[in-house]
């Protein structure tokens, strides 16, 4: 069995994404971990050096990204992982210092990849039935996220019940902490007590807004994240469902509906 440079580029990943776990950001952890698996295995070794961290390479594994059928942002995401990780390095002493190593490699936003629906495709999404009580709870999931100005499903996943102050949600965004409030209109009310959560309260828990997650696991609990994660991969699978069932053509996410708020705001009052 081949031995971890205890100095090299996959140790410094290794350790680096054990302290994330230890702060509880696992979903940074997550990506760095796919990241970096992703690398070791496109270089043919789960024990990677920093002396093959080299533009070419870099250049070679972003084509081969591209060319599985990568998004620009995942390889992006992917490029900049390694990038932290090597500038770490440098930081350590562990990796010689290369100007300009990631120039030649994508490591921008493309904003051209976000795609909105189309007004009737969204009206359709939010208030068709689509004859199955299923689909129907997915829906209404959806059209909370709409009307909490694009809320994302993790911060509507993770409301608890001291967030709802009569018409009014305050609650700190679970990406940025950014403390956000948002006005409950009418039409939300009676989505709200639909989904509801009955679960009686545990201990030093959350107690969640929504039946969504369990409420059964501390904040710092890794489970929690994977309760999460499980919860976001069946909400955005059933949106998927919901769109083939109300015959939609353009591709639906849980993502779609965070990132299109903005182009749609003014045009709420007609839908």
């Amino acid at each position: 069995m081949q031995m971890m440079n205890k100095n090299g580029f996959s140790r410094c990943a290794e350790s680096y994404i054990g302290r994330l776990r230890k702060e509880g950001r696992y979903s940074t952890a997550h990506v760095y971990k796919n990241a970096i698996f992703s690398f070791s295995k496109f270089c043919g070794t789960s024990n990677v050096s920093f002396r093959q961290i080299t533009r070419e390479r870099l250049r070679c594994y972003g084509q081969y990204l591209y060319e599985c059928g990568l998004k620009l942002n995942t390889i992006s995401t992917y490029m900049r992982m390694l990038r932290s990780i090597y500038n770490r390095g440098v930081e350590a002493g562990s990796a010689p210092y290369i100007p300009r190593l990631f120039h030649d490699v994508y490591t921008g936003v493309d904003v051209c990849q976000k795609k909105a629906l189309s007004v009737s495709e969204l009206y359709k999404l939010l208030y068709e039935d689509p004859q199955s009580e299923r689909l129907r709870r997915t829906q209404a999931i959806a059209a909370l996220m709409f009307q909490f100005c694009g809320m994302s499903f993790a911060d509507l996943a993770h409301l608890e019940k001291s967030a709802l102050d009569q018409n009014v949600l305050r609650y700190n965004r679970i990406k940025t902490k950014t403390p956000m409030s948002v006005e409950v209109l009418n039409t939300a009310k009676e989505i709200i007590n639909q989904l509801r959560s009955k679960e009686t309260s545990h201990p030093d828990c959350p107690d969640y807004l929504f039946d969504i997650l369990r409420g059964d696991k501390k904040r710092t609990d890794e489970r929690g994240y994977r309760e999460y994660q499980s919860a976001l991969c069946r909400f955005n699978n059933s949106l998927k469902d919901l769109a083939r069932a109300l015959h939609l053509q353009s591709p639906v996410t849980s993502y779609t509906l965070r990132h299109k708020w903005e182009y749609y705001k003014n045009i709420t009052v007609c839908i």
